[in-house]
């Protein structure tokens, strides 16, 4: 037999959804004694709320059977639902938490392609050692990547910032300086570099956002200098490898030229400029400052970073 049944417009403030409880134990240990023992509740105290229940719901719900309490038609069909009304309920109040072994996903960073160089390998590893099934994706850079996780477009970003909006929050990751590179064969290499030799020889410059002007030039502009920009291009690691099949030179952050000079024929030089410490942070929006998921990445990060920097401190092998 077929019913169909309308639906009657209800008050939800009138609705005890204490009582759901009482109907759930109900279900379980069909017995109001031992479902109010379940709740904490007396026997009387059981009884006047299955009243209570069988008023708000309009239906008996539960009736004495062979083997103890027996459900209605309308309790069968509510037991269901209402199971899953209390589960729901109960993940809206607890803690949310992140189980890295068992996360799903994708994390999504903005950064330009020095950043993602310095600290991507040691990511990945950490992602592939305790969370396998979670992918990291790089997202295309776009300017310095603050509007892009102000609308969503990333979960973090990292590089250097200057004034952020109220809502993000920023953890510096390490001080860096700037050096020069050029190919191992160089005259440069072992004739020293002095500010006059840089200055006259051809650069390559990377520009990242095509926006003002660079460290290096306006220390230049100081002292009345200009260096020869020979070509310019918008990434560290096309730069360096152009650098390392040419005459040209290169200056870039010393963490990521260390990197590359281990894969590259590259030899460090010592910048003949003061300039100011680097700072690159990561920065994120307000509204994922608690999730659990994301604070894990950010301590990966962390981490990551922390073990460059252990890395740099230990004295060299004999």
């Amino acid at each position: 037999m077929e019913v169909i049944a309308s639906m009657r417009q209800v008050d939800l403030s009138t609705v005890d959804l204490n009582l759901l409880k009482l109907f759930d134990a109900l279900i379980r240990e069909r017995s109001v004694t031992l479902a109010g023992l379940r709740l904490g509740l007396s026997q009387p105290a059981a009884s006047r709320a299955l009243g209570r229940l069988r008023t708000m719901l309009g239906d008996r719900l539960v009736v004495r059977g062979k083997f103890g309490l027996e459900l209605t038609p309308r309790g069968e069909a509510l037991a269901g639902p209402v199971a899953k009304l209390l589960d729901d309920a109960h993940a809206i109040v607890s803690p949310a938490v992140f189980d890295p072994a068992s996360a799903t996903g994708r994390i999504t960073i903005a950064a330009h392609d020095h950043l993602s160089l310095t600290v991507l390998a040691g990511l990945s590893t950490r992602f592939e050692r305790h969370a396998p099934a979670l992918s990291l994706h790089i997202a295309q850079p776009a300017g310095d990547n603050v509007r892009l996780i102000e609308q969503g477009g990333a979960d973090l970003a990292l590089g250097i910032f200057q004034a952020l909006p109220g809502s993000f929050h920023r953890r510096d990751l390490y001080a860096d300086s700037l050096v020069c590179v050029a190919r191992s064969g160089h005259p440069c290499v072992a004739d020293g570099l002095s500010l006059a030799r840089y200055v006259a020889l051809r650069h390559i410059a990377v520009t990242i956002s095509g926006v003002g002007e660079s460290a290096v030039d306006v220390a230049l502009s100081a002292l009345g200098l200009t260096r020869r920009v020979a070509l310019r291009v918008p990434h560290f690691l096309a730069a360096a490898m152009l650098a390392a099949d040419s005459d040209m030179i290169l200056t870039l952050p010393s963490r990521l030229a260390r990197l590359l000079a281990k894969r590259l024929p590259l030899a460090l030089l010592e910048l003949p400029l003061q300039l100011a410490p680097m700072s690159p942070a990561m920065i994120w929006h307000e509204r994922f400052h608690r999730d659990p998921a994301h604070v894990w990445v950010r301590q990966q990060l962390i981490d990551v970073v922390a073990s460059f920097n252990m890395a740099m401190e230990m004295p060299p092998a004999p």
